[in-house]
């Protein structure tokens, strides 16, 4: 059975810290909240605990893993090389929801790279990741703390649904305010390249360090890939998910109708003022507010798939970089 400590997600209790801190230092597994979603933590630098992660995940290989440090000096323990680019994105942007790819070190064993030559980095600012960083004073390699596509988890019981029993603790510092994945920048390349969209958007990325290109594309899992979230399904709940067309009404309501003669349950995600009106559905409404319907996102997802809806229908988001990170997760989640 996998333990829990509540810890105070502002000032986090420096005894609970020591008892995560030392699991991890004996090459136990860690859910720790930060500020995007919780992650599953080993120490990064240590192999065969490094595996255990894609073991009680059931990751594959080829998806590599985020590298969690308290700072710039700690990330260039694990990067072979730090440009003037990292330097000005860590001092403007970090600790934050962005991570960056750069040349690895060989002291990074390659399983969290997925063999490949450069590391993944992140500096939370979730105060319980950080005094976690502070205390084993070494890199720690977190992924979503979620079984492999499916929803990432905001709240410890989102957690404990997926992975109690395969991991030693779980740290409840209540819910993540982000509610998505970091934005990921790769700086390997000659133009700056943004692999996964994230809270953090280009046009921030772009008055730092000027301009930058954006890909959105999908990585087969026998492939490896450079950035974690390519995968074609990802992010996704059990239940079968459809985007329909925002505002639309009409559209909603004959979907609606077509599950219902397969007699599924029926969930459904809006945003807008349309009126849905079914006896029977599981009607979550999120916020019209891109970074409160992000941080809202995941656990109306878990919402759904807890109260054994078979289908979900999510009302398309607006056009946007600031809604990029959204639409991103629900295109891979109805994958």
């Amino acid at each position: 059975m996998t333990a829990t400590l509540t810890v105070d997600p502002v000032h986090p209790e420096p005894e609970l810290i020591r008892v995560a801190a030392l699991i991890l230092k004996k090459g136990g597994l860690v859910a720790f909240p930060t500020e995007t979603v919780y992650g599953l933590g080993a120490l990064a630098l240590h192999e065969e605990t490094v595996r255990k992660i894609f073991a009680a995940k059931g990751r594959p290989a080829t998806n590599p893993l985020i590298v969690h440090v308290l700072d710039e000096a700690m990330a260039k323990t694990v990067c072979a090389t730090w440009p003037e680019q990292a330097r000005a994105i860590a001092e403007a942007l970090w600790p934050g929801p962005l991570t960056l790819i750069l040349p690895r070190r060989d002291i990074v064993p390659l399983v969290v790279t997925a063999g490949l030559a450069a590391v993944a980095v992140r500096s939370p600012a979730h105060p319980v990741a950080r005094a976690l960083l502070a205390e084993v004073a070494e890199p720690i390699a977190a992924p979503s703390a979620n079984l492999y596509t499916e929803i990432s988890p905001t709240r410890a019981e989102h957690v404990r649904k997926g992975l109690s029993g395969k991991i030693d603790l779980i740290l409840d510092g209540g819910p993540a305010g982000v509610g998505v994945e970091s934005t990921v920048l790769d700086l390997t390349g000659p133009v700056p390249t943004i692999l996964r969209p994230g809270a953090i958007v280009p046009s921030q990325i772009e008055r730092v360090i000027g301009r930058i290109a954006v890909v959105s594309e999908h990585v087969r899992d026998e492939h490896a890939r450079p950035s974690p979230g390519q995968s074609k399904k990802h992010y996704a709940p059990k239940a079968q998910l459809a985007i329909v067309a925002m505002g639309d009404a009409g559209l909603m309501q004959d979907r609606i109708l077509r599950v219902r003669k397969l007699r599924g349950r029926v969930g459904v995600l809006i945003h807008s003022n349309i009126a849905v009106g079914q006896d029977g559905l599981v009607l979550r409404r999120l916020p019209k507010d891109p970074k409160e319907y992000a941080a809202a996102l995941y656990d109306a997802l878990h919402d759904l798939e807890d109260a054994g809806c078979s289908h979900i229908l999510v009302e398309a988001v607006p056009p946007g970089e600031a809604w990029d990170a959204a639409r991103d997760r629900l295109k891979r989640a109805s994958a």
